[in-house]
């Protein structure tokens, strides 16, 4: 054994323990020699413990950890070291907003836009499991235009819209249910089982959680404009949604819905995902784009608000700063809001880890929108402490 005495060891337990280890003390430490043994040496090396053989911390006064003697550390190492410090900090600024949100339920909206980007789907996915394992109860609505309108294509099949949405006549209606809710909501299902996670699809082969009625639009001169089998959401089954999250699951929803006369209904999947999360009143609503949130300058990726009031947003509709596109998502996420939802976060789900990154962070990544009344009582909470 290099740098121990031949024969020098004693056994402790099952460990062989040195019983004397050669050990230069530094000069100008003011230590002295001490009897040879192992724990005597690292003792006297590290005198700022209060340990039998060791000085008492009195005797010497405050000193820096001293650097050993025997093995220098290499920048690399400390590159490595300062990393991980890092990321441990990240962990302690995270560790408030974990426990906060423990046993709180966040319904997440996955758009069509998100699902066909790979990588960025991935991160998310990743992230749900993430979320989900540290005790928040994950809800999954998703959409699928993109996949629809390439499966209508190779069908040989033009897609019509009406008023921003998507006319569906019966040929139409047999690619959405084959390709949201049977297709892609499966792979979402196996894809987080994959990355660790339970999760259940929740569609019409399984468990129908969506029920409605037909939509109807209004016409320029008031006449009713007829969608097909378009529908809006009037009820939700909560107990199952809420079962399978208490046993740690995760539910995974297509933006479909189950008509009166068992008619099947597609849905616009920010006005699912809104009445999910109302109906089993929701902490949070994540609706996850691939816009960074609301910019006051939309030509400006700086000029993000990382919160808004609805109040403010309001402001912001009238005087022109919120428009076009972004005007009909703010509104449905104001009217989420008068049903009770707590947050509602827009987010830009290409960006790596984004949901981590805005629900674990102080300043976050996205746009947050609260209610004023929400607003008022964390004020009042904060200047109580």
């Amino acid at each position: 054994m290099k740098g121990y005495r031949a024969g020098a060891v004693r056994q402790v337990g099952v460990l062989p323990v040195p019983a004397a280890v050669a050990v230069e003390i530094p000069r100008g430490t003011g230590l002295k020699k001490h009897d040879g043994s192992a724990f005597g040496a690292l003792v006297h090396l590290f005198p700022f413990r209060d340990a039998p053989g060791g000085l008492p911390r009195a005797e010497i006064g405050p000193q820096p950890f001293p650097e050993s003697p025997l093995v220098a550390t290499p920048p690399s190492a400390v590159k490595a070291q300062q990393k991980a410090i890092q990321k441990a900090d990240t962990l302690i600024e995270a560790l408030g907003w974990i426990r906060k949100f423990r046993d709180t339920t966040t319904v997440i909206k996955l758009g069509g836009s998100v699902v066909e980007h790979p990588d960025s789907l991935r991160h998310l996915l990743v992230d749900i499991v993430f979320m989900s394992t540290l005790g928040m109860r994950i809800v999954v609505v998703h959409g699928g235009g993109k996949a629809i309108s390439r499966a209508m294509d190779d069908a040989g099949l033009a897609p019509r819209f009406v008023q921003g949405r998507r006319y569906t006549d019966d040929a139409t209606l047999g690619i959405v249910e084959k390709v949201l809710a049977t297709e892609l909501n499966h792979d979402l299902v196996a894809r987080l089982e994959e990355y660790g996670g339970r999760a259940m699809s929740l569609n019409f082969l399984s468990t129908n959680v969506l029920f409605g009625d037909r939509l109807t639009l209004a016409g320029p001169g008031g006449e009713a404009i007829d969608l097909g089998h378009v529908g809006s959401v009037t009820r939700v089954d909560r107990l199952t949604i809420d079962n399978l999250t208490y046993a740690g699951q995760v539910p995974v929803i297509p933006s479909m819905a189950m008509g009166p006369d068992g008619e099947k209904l597609n849905v616009n999947a920010d006005t699912a995902a809104t009445a999910v999360a109302a109906a089993i009143g929701a902490e949070k609503l994540v609706v996850l784009s691939d816009i960074p949130g609301v910019l006051r300058d939309i030509n400006d990726p700086e000029s993000l608000i990382h919160s808004l009031t609805a109040s403010e947003a309001r402001r912001l509709i009238s005087d022109g700063t919120i428009a076009a596109g972004m005007i009909p998502k703010i509104e449905g996420c104001l009217e989420t809001l008068e049903q009770g939802v707590k947050k509602i976060h827009i987010i830009d789900g290409r960006l790596r880890h984004s949901l981590l990154l805005e629900i674990y962070t102080t300043s976050g990544v996205g746009t947050e929108l609260v209610r004023d009344d929400a607003l008022a009582s964390s004020m009042r909470a904060g200047s109580s402490l």
